[in-house]
């Protein structure tokens, strides 16, 4: 009798979509994917539901792929869900590692975030002022949403996680060598980072270029300045998360000469990315005086968005204040 293969599992919590198709990007590799696992829930591909994992013994799964930020009632209670019936979790994707761009809304709350969405924009034709609600009637059937918090929260607030897959999204090699490491029981201790412990500067082609002191005298934004396909971003004033990033994402936006953005988070050495940037950055304004300090730093577009675009709900700001929320 062959041995039966392992259970896999993927879902989707709060995230654009880009981690679903990281898997299916593996390209002729998700057949050996296929060949190797069973998958028993994955239900943006295949028609699975949820009384599906339910009817599940606890730990029958062997390893469950989750990916985004965690926003919702629902969202949470799947995590359970597929924590209570899996031997393994890993959390792939930078959403579901550091809260990713869908954390990002934690400089607000649902009301403020509801207000604009549904009431406030320009493109909005809602004269009732309608809001989404948990629970309503139609045609005497009661229907129901899940709740909506006010904060994103990476996957390892709600649940024990074993294994961190990042990137956005993350890398195929490197989920083909996480993929290898569980089939094969060679994983590193539990709580890793499913890629190499070192900052994406030291793995740049451009890193030769970068000049021994560098020096920044004005902010550029991409779009404003051709930049040298060759030279470091940060020597040709363009803010890039390289220094404060860990590798292994295959240096795919610098390939297309644009900077790092700094999806794959911190390397185990930094707790903070968006303060381990904002340090390197200070040490580089080439000036003394004041004024010209906050010269400088006024032409940064959205500071909180660029130094903490993934890792916000993983920093130490987590959100802001809700009482100063308005």
């Amino acid at each position: 009798m062959s041995k039966a293969k392992p259970k896999v599992a993927f879902y989707w919590c709060s995230s654009c979509g880009g981690c679903e198709e990281s898997i299916v990007d593996l390209a002729e590799d998700i057949l050996k994917v296929v060949a190797a696992v069973d998958i028993v829930f994955w239900p943006v591909a295949l028609d699975f539901k949820k009384k599906d994992v339910e009817a599940m013994p606890d730990k029958s799964i062997a390893v469950s792929f989750i990916n985004g930020g965690i926003r919702m009632s629902e969202q949470e209670e799947m995590a359970h869900l597929l924590r209570r019936k899996s031997q393994l979790v890993v959390a792939h994707g930078a959403c579901a590692h550091l809260g990713g761009i869908p954390g990002l809304a934690n400089f607000w709350n649902k009301d403020t975030i509801f207000r604009k969405v549904y009431q406030t924009t320009v493109s909005t034709d809602n004269p009732g002022k309608i809001v989404p609600q948990e629970k309503s009637v139609v045609d005497g059937y009661e229907l129901t949403l899940p709740r909506f918090w006010d904060t994103v929260h990476p996957l390892n607030d709600v649940i024990d996680v074993d294994y961190f897959l990042p990137g956005c999204a993350p890398h195929r090699d490197l989920i083909i060598n996480a993929v290898t490491a569980i089939l094969e029981g060679k994983l590193p201790p539990k709580g890793s980072v499913l890629a190499p412990n070192k900052s994406c500067c030291e793995d740049c082609d451009r890193n030769d270029t970068k000049p021994e002191k560098l020096t920044i005298k004005e902010i550029k934004r991409p779009h404003e300045v051709l930049l040298d396909p060759e030279k470091c971003f940060l020597a040709q004033g363009v803010i890039c998360m390289g220094p404060a990033t860990r590798s292994g994402c295959g240096e795919r936006c610098i390939e297309g000469n644009m900077p790092c953005r700094g999806c794959m988070g911190p390397t185990d050495q930094v707790y903070d990315q968006g303060a381990k940037f904002l340090s390197a950055f200070a040490s580089i304004l080439d000036t003394n005086d004041e004024k010209e300090i906050e010269r400088i730093v006024s032409t940064i577009v959205d500071p909180a968005g660029t130094f903490y675009r993934f890792s916000l709900p993983s920093s130490i700001l987590k959100r802001k204040r809700m009482e100063a929320v308005k």
